[in-house]
């Protein structure tokens, strides 16, 4: 998040806590950095001048913050204290170190299927814990949501109220961001948890897109193509287009629950994750591992398929012939089993025969020696 330095009309300290830089501005007021006595870091929002003074504002205010104590959950950034009689109200919560999705896109370009999914299932679910608490953020956008080391924050319940408030702080002034805020927020209708499902479609959409699915332009523009055209959608990955559609129906009832919309994502971004995690290695392994076993078996048959090409040429006509193949086959293939030990024999019969005529000679001509040596005598 970008800080700035103090400026001179900025306060320096407010109720418990020291500012230290200017977090951002906007049309609620400006939030500044600041921190306790203890050292706790909090993002401490100072209510504009002008809103300080109207009373509905004031009294509404009140009862959102009460609502917001009430909220729990990891997503969102914990409401730390709170001044509501203050000469311009304030409010302190926890400060949640990390970019805002929208710089990160700007910086690094849209984001994956399944950091999306992933990002979008947390943010569903602390949503879920908010309208339990029975309140409704009403600007929930990329730059409201924080990328913290231990998952995204959604921030920024400055203008939030309560389920089925109206959505317009002065006749014809929608509260919000065009181009993240819902038809019935433009229509100045009562704001709903499908409000903000709305909101996160369109989130989503940008994530995925780096830009909101309704262009840009004008407020004015931007608002009118919310209530009455279609977002734009191309682009988005496959497995979340059908979702974050729906999540941007122009009717409330039409689109998913929070608690829907958190379980559907968090398959989504399991899926997606297992789907690139295991391309290289999840799948090969078996078909090599199938190979294997077949090569293993294969070898005590290759020897005696290999070594008798005579057994092949002797059963092909075999297998022409009648139909008795099969009680031939058996035998050929019994004889590779037994060809090495014949081998062996003829080798051993050769040598052995060898021998025998050998000394049979040396006995003949012995015998025939001593005949003729007995003769003369």
């Amino acid at each position: 998040m970008t800080m700035m330095r103090l400026r001179r009309e900025d306060p320096r300290v407010v109720g418990a806590f020291r500012l230290h830089r200017r977090l951002g501005a906007g049309g609620m007021g400006v939030v500044y950095l600041g921190s306790d006595r203890r050292g706790q870091r909090v993002a401490l929002k100072v209510i504009r001048p002008e809103l300080a003074e109207d009373q509905e504002f004031r009294s509404r205010f009140a009862r959102e913050v009460s609502a917001a104590r009430r909220i729990r959950g990891g997503c969102t950034a914990r409401l730390v204290a709170a001044d509501l009689d203050a000469p311009r109200p304030w409010f302190a919560t926890q400060y949640v170190p990390g970019p805002s999705l929208h710089d990160r896109v700007q910086e690094e370009g849209p984001l994956s299927a399944a950091e999306t999914a992933a990002i979008g299932a947390a943010l569903a679910e602390g949503l879920v814990a908010v309208h339990e608490a029975g309140v409704v953020h009403r600007d929930l956008k990329p730059s409201n949501i924080l990328l913290s080391p231990k998952g995204p924050r959604i921030i920024d319940f400055g203008i939030a109220w309560s389920s089925g408030a109206s959505t317009l702080t002065n006749v014809g002034t929608a509260v919000g961001s065009p181009g993240f805020l819902a038809p019935e927020q433009v229509r100045g209708q009562g704001v709903t948890p499908a409000t903000d499902v709305f909101s996160l479609g369109a989130t989503l959409a940008y994530s995925a897109l780096g830009d909101s699915p309704f262009g840009q332009g004008s407020s004015e523009v931007m608002l009118y193509r919310v209530v009455h055209e279609e977002p734009q959608l191309h682009g988005v990955p496959a497995a979340l287009a059908p979702l974050v559609r729906s999540c941007l129906a122009k009717s409330p009832v039409e689109r998913p629950s929070t608690l829907q919309l958190s379980l559907r994502l968090k398959e989504i971004a399991s899926r997606e994750a297992r789907g690139v995690g295991h391309r290289p290695a999840a799948r090969p392994p078996r078909p090599r591992r199938e190979a294997g076993q077949g090569e293993s078996t294969r070898p005590a048959r290759a020897p005696q398929d290999s070594r008798p090409t005579r057994q092949s040429a002797s059963a092909r006509p075999s297998a022409a012939g009648t139909g008795r193949p099969a009680a031939a086959r058996p035998e050929p293939a019994r004889r590779p089993a037994a060809a090495p030990r014949r081998r062996v024999n003829r080798s051993l019969l050769r040598q052995r025969l060898f021998v025998f005529v050998t000394v049979t000679l040396l006995v003949a001509l012995g015998i025939a020696a001593a005949q003729g040596c007995q003769g003369p005598i």
